[in-house]
């Protein structure tokens, strides 16, 4: 990887707008470090048009100066630059100031270049001493008013327990099972908001949402895991906010290698990421999890058209012995339906690691009568409809199994490890669909096992999380 230092300046049109713009175009083939702030200057002596406002930009990328030369010139085109003429007004304007060890010749003489630099790389201080700020002016980026209303005191004195956003969308950098991957997720902010303060500061979770993900990165190597992100966010909003608690939570599709059961066709089949936190005052919580999609086929119809079809082979003169050789034989009908199972873990930190995205995929959709696929050949369909007749579940079937596969898969975790599951069936022949949930500590539901004994006070999300409410947190 090479690193450089550009500079970017507009003097045409909405420049702040401009500057953005390129940044973003940038980062497809670079990845920008750091952007200094932004600097306003009149043009150069002779210069056509308004004043200019200037960023530095520390880069790495993997092209070598000629290629990212052309790459830079190509941003400029894309957005509108139609001139190379020296002293012409332009819309964007990026100039390479350092390639590795190559420095610009001019770099020194260029004041609204390298006080930017030095702003971001210490190492060119001295280049901004030397050249003064003549005309430089450090611009804020965005107008700042003296009027809070939100910290005023309400008409009517009554905290709330959830105030924030929801439906945030952004392009999150995420490690699912050691690999890096790039999601639209959607992010749900919430804190809680006292009796004397008139609102929350709703920009203000877009631009914690911004830092926490840029510190969590830093924090790492790589891209972060889902728990540790939404983490970072709920412990600025409590921070940011002046909130007592604070909840996060973030949905992410993301893709998993699948092969049809009998074609043997290779496909991509998507699931959602979830990640849930909780800060408050003592510290935080969060749990991870999947959604997926399967199909089930109902026990209790598939038992009903079994008994009339027993009824109508004696009948028919086949012996009782007969009828039911032949109805062990078969998958029995019945009437199957998609559903949507989940599942959420929380655990220590010590053990983050040790849960994959991938391994609680395979245990929702085990749970199920059936998995499904988005490609299916006629020997495919086939497969998954006899799969799914031969092993009829109840909705209550597919949470218990999710809960005992998730027991035997993580059996070397802790009494304290908390686990939440979840399965909605879309039903087919009724006007509802049927829903099903568990929630607990491992140790409830070992000691459950043991003892054939039902605990009823297990532990539910909004507990374990030490939140309020989790009807926000968690769809069903």
């Amino acid at each position: 990887m090479h690193r450089a230092y550009i500079g970017i300046g507009s003097n045409l049109g909405d420049r702040q707008a401009n500057i953005l713009a390129a940044l973003q175009r940038i980062r497809t083939r670079a990845q920008i470090d750091r952007v200094s702030s932004f600097y306003e200057s009149p043009p150069a002596e002779g210069a056509a048009g308004p004043a200019f406002l200037n960023v530095a930009a520390e880069v790495a990328t993997d092209l070598d100066r000629a290629a990212f030369e052309r790459f830079v010139l190509d941003v400029q085109v894309a957005l509108g630059r139609t001139t190379t003429a020296r002293l012409e007004a332009r819309p964007i304007d990026v100039d390479l100031l350092v390639f590795d060890d190559s420095v610009h010749p001019d770099l020194a003489a260029r004041h609204y270049n390298v006080v930017p630099l030095a702003e971001i790389a210490p190492a060119y201080a001295h280049l901004a001493k030397q050249n003064g700020q003549t005309g430089l002016r450090k611009r804020e980026r965005s107008l700042h008013f003296d009027a809070n209303r939100q910290e005023e005191a309400p008409e009517v004195r009554l905290s709330l327990n959830r105030v924030g956003v929801s439906s945030v969308r952004r392009i999150v950098h995420l490690d699912i099972d050691g690999h890096p991957r790039v999601f639209n997720g959607e992010f749900t902010m919430v804190a809680d908001l006292a009796p004397d303060k008139a609102g929350v500061h709703m920009s203000r979770f877009s631009e914690i949402l911004e830092e926490a993900t840029l510190d969590v990165l830093a924090e790492t190597s790589g891209p972060a895991r889902i728990e540790r992100l939404v983490e970072s966010v709920a412990r600025r909003i409590v921070s940011s906010q002046r909130a007592i608690r604070a909840d996060v939570r973030l949905r992410a599709d993301f893709g998993l290698e699948r092969w049809t059961p009998v074609s043997g066709k290779r496909g991509e089949e998507t699931y959602t990421l979830i990640g849930i936190a909780h800060a408050d005052e003592s510290g935080t919580r969060r749990v991870v999890g999947v959604e997926a999609e399967g199909m089930t086929a109902c026990p209790c119809a598939q038992l009903m058209v079994r008994e009339h079809s027993m009824h109508e082979l004696v009948d028919a003169g086949f012996s009782e012995e007969e009828a039911t050789r032949a109805l062990d034989a078969l998958p029995v009908a019945t009437h199957n339906q998609r559903g949507r199972g989940a599942i959420l873990l929380g655990v220590d930190e010590a053990h983050a690691d040790a849960i994959r995205a991938e391994d609680l995929v395979e245990i929702v959709e085990s749970s199920m009568s059936s998995e499904t696929y988005d490609l299916l050949k006629r020997p495919d369909e086939f497969f998954i409809v006899n799969k799914a007749h031969h092993n009829p579940k109840f909705v209550e079937d597919v949470v218990r199994g999710i809960l005992a596969r998730a027991l035997d898969m993580y059996s070397d975790l802790s009494d304290d490890t908390f686990i939440f599951a979840s399965q909605v069936n879309y039903e087919s022949i009724h006007k509802h669909d049927a829903f099903a949930e568990a929630f607990g500590l491992f140790g409830q539901f070992r000691e459950e096992l043991k003892t054939g004994t039902y605990v009823t006070a297990k532990t539910d999300l909004a507990s374990w999380l030490g939140t309020r409410h989790s009807a926000v947190l968690v769809s069903s």
